[in-house]
């Protein structure tokens, strides 16, 4: 970086270019002399849309570009969305900077006025085993009875909500994250039900923006200015319990932490392996989160 522009990796997509935006702006905030240009690259996982992540290589394929590009030099910061990123960082690369959480629950979205009456199924669209698990679980009292069925959804906000109004599918699941930091969570041709974190516990890291940089970099005061703490602690923990479980996106596992007061955090947890579903619900001393963490993947 030289002293007044810094360059931020980030992927093409209008919800990754306003995550990175949030951070760019920031920066610039706390620093008025400061450029940052951003740089959009499309990853593989970008490319490959007809495809489960598990079948081309998980988490990875929306990070490595950038991996490449921190290490080269080739860029000073790239933002991720923290559920997408790997459990392990290529050598040399850290996460510098968290920043505050967004929202991180998970939203079911219908067609507005939509009547399921009589239907033999509900056919929900995504990508995540995780949202699976627990939507085929809801979707009996949410729908008084009919069976739930799961088709595989992806590509960026506004192509999957375009699939919902053609009619793909009965209803949609998304981060509420992202509807918010694109400026879509009141469109009034949906209807929207936002979950609870009790009821549909997020993927470890949802709502959490990972600013990833070269080990080093967080000494930075830039960086300083953008550190959420709380943010950081639940990160840590959440990327903590899903080492442990060694989870990555083959199994449905969801895990999500939040603080409870000063000092105290807590944690729910789920997972499903050989057909049984296992849940947690913890607290424990933010100061002691790994044993906190492996007391939550050994009830896992």
């Amino acid at each position: 970086m030289n002293s007044d522009t810094i360059r931020i990796g980030t992927r093409k997509s209008a919800l990754a270019v306003a995550q990175t935006q949030l951070v760019a702006d920031a920066l610039t905030r706390v620093f008025p002399g400061m450029t940052a240009q951003l740089v959009k690259k499309q990853t593989e996982g970008d490319r490959i849309l007809n495809k489960p992540l598990l079948e081309f290589g998980g988490k990875g394929v929306f990070v490595t570009e950038f991996e490449d590009a921190l290490l080269q030099g080739d860029i000073d910061l790239a933002v991720h969305s923290a559920k997408d990123l790997p459990m392990d960082l290529k050598e040399g690369l850290a996460i510098v900077a968290v920043p505050e959480r967004e929202d991180p629950r998970d939203v079911l979205i219908t067609l507005k006025g939509s009547d399921f009456t009589g239907k033999e199924e509900i056919v929900i669209g995504t990508s995540s085993l995780r949202r699976r698990i627990q939507i085929e679980e809801i979707g009996t009292s949410l729908w008084k009875g009919i069976p739930v069925r799961c088709e595989n959804l992806r590509g960026n906000v506004q192509t999957r909500l375009k699939r919902l109004l053609e009619g793909d599918y009965d209803g949609i699941i998304l981060a509420a994250a992202g509807l918010n930091r694109l400026g879509i969570q009141a469109d009034p041709a949906f209807s929207y039900q936002y979950f609870d974190c009790e009821t549909m516990i997020p993927a470890g890291g949802q709502g959490i923006l990972a600013v990833e940089g070269r080990i080093g970099m967080e000494t930075w005061p830039q960086i300083w200015a953008i550190e959420n703490k709380q943010a950081r602690l639940c990160l840590t923990l959440e990327r903590r319990i899903l080492k442990l479980l060694n989870a990555g996106c083959h199994e449905p596992v969801g895990v999500y932490s939040r603080i409870i007061r000063e000092g105290q955090i807590e944690v729910f947890g789920i997972i499903r392996r050989e057909d049984q579903i296992k849940r947690i619900h913890l607290q424990g001393k933010t100061e002691e989160l790994d044993s906190l963490a492996e007391l939550a993947a050994k009830g896992l």
